[in-house]
């Protein structure tokens, strides 16, 4: 018989570590196990909130109803004969976790993911990414329950909508109940046998350099690179890249770049480049900022950080400033990478 815990402590399930609430909450270990909280659910008329490891969340209110975060477990290989391995992926693997077993079996497809916070049955929703690859270039399909009747579905890739680190589930209609709800319970992941490296950022290609490249060894050196740049949540609560890179005009862009001759600048597609955003943060003074429980992490003024005891509030107070100061000194709007549950 289903039984969910009772206002469950959130603090340590949201990277923040923001203290919130959820009226009931499980973790169920297999899609039977999801398919009866859910049951469980539709039977009271509660909302349903999916959560992995709460990375890319701004928990800034309680949560009404059930929060289910899977926990299942299952890897299963499935090598092809074009060369590839077809990976069918439980949602609640860790996802650095997965990226490391992969690269060990020299596979492909996953290296430059490494050490990205969060759940595997997450991913989709943001669209992780890093270093010029991204969840799209290997999900073939989402394994998923229906909100409101239980059933199994399957998502292709193109229905996922896929963007720059957005998706359907991000979606304004999907948020508002205008398109089904899931639970993600698997991911199906192509990934490949033959090398086919992504090093095309400028820091990754220097760790690499005069090295024989596998994927084990290009994730080892993102993970470097990261830990060398971002704090850790387990001990600086924070969500990762706060702000999106933007994407601008390529008119834009080089009138900048006449102004600013150091901004770094970057192809994005046909008459469009993409600024770094963490760069325009630290020329606005905000790098190393601290107001209070929260600030502007000193190592990258792209992460947000929580000291511990402040509220979402001040957080959101704080990009707000970081976003008009922005806006005024580059004429550049800056879009926030984490969800808000208010």
């Amino acid at each position: 018989m289903f039984e969910p815990e009772n206002h469950k402590d959130l603090s340590g399930l949201n990277t923040l570590g923001f203290l919130v609430y959820a009226d009931y909450f499980c973790r169920p270990e297999s899609e039977k196990a999801c398919q009866e909280a859910l049951g469980w659910a539709r039977k009271r008329d509660l909302p349903v909130f999916p959560l992995g490891s709460g990375s890319n969340l701004i928990l800034a209110a309680d949560i009404p109803g059930l929060v289910v975060q899977m926990s299942n477990q299952q890897r299963h290989y499935d090598p092809q004969a074009d060369g590839s391995v077809l990976l069918t992926v439980g949602a609640g693997v860790v996802w650095h976790d997965l990226v490391m077993e992969t690269v060990g079996k020299g596979l492909y497809g996953l290296e430059n993911l490494a050490l990205i916070p969060g759940r595997t049955g997450a991913a989709p929703v943001q669209n992780i990414g890093a270093y010029g690859s991204e969840l799209a270039d290997v999900l073939v399909s989402v394994s998923a329950i229906r909100v409101c009747d239980g059933k199994p579905v399957t998502l292709s890739r193109e229905a996922c909508f896929f963007g720059y680190r957005d998706s359907i589930f991000k979606s304004a209609e999907y948020q508002q109940g205008r398109t089904d709800q899931v639970i993600i319970t698997s991911l199906l992941l192509r990934l490949q046998t033959k090398a086919e490296p992504k090093l095309g950022y400028g820091d990754l290609a220097a760790e690499l350099e005069g090295k024989e490249v596998t994927p084990l060894r290009i994730a080892r050196a993102v993970c470097r690179i990261r830990q060398s740049k971002l704090p850790d949540p387990a001990e600086v609560g924070n969500a990762g890249s706060f702000f999106k890179n933007p994407v601008v005009s390529s008119e834009l862009a080089q009138s900048l770049k006449g102004q600013y001759p150091g901004m770094p600048v970057y192809p994005a597609g046909e008459g469009q480049n993409k600024l770094a955003a963490g760069w325009l943060i630290e020329q606005c003074g905000f790098k190393g900022t601290r107001r209070g429980s929260v600030g502007v992490y000193p190592k990258q003024a792209l992460v947000l950080v929580h000291y511990g005891g402040g509220s979402a509030e001040g957080l959101l107070a704080l990009a707000d400033d970081i976003v008009s100061e922005v806006k005024h000194r580059f004429q550049v709007e800056l879009e926030r990478e984490p969800q808000v549950i208010l």
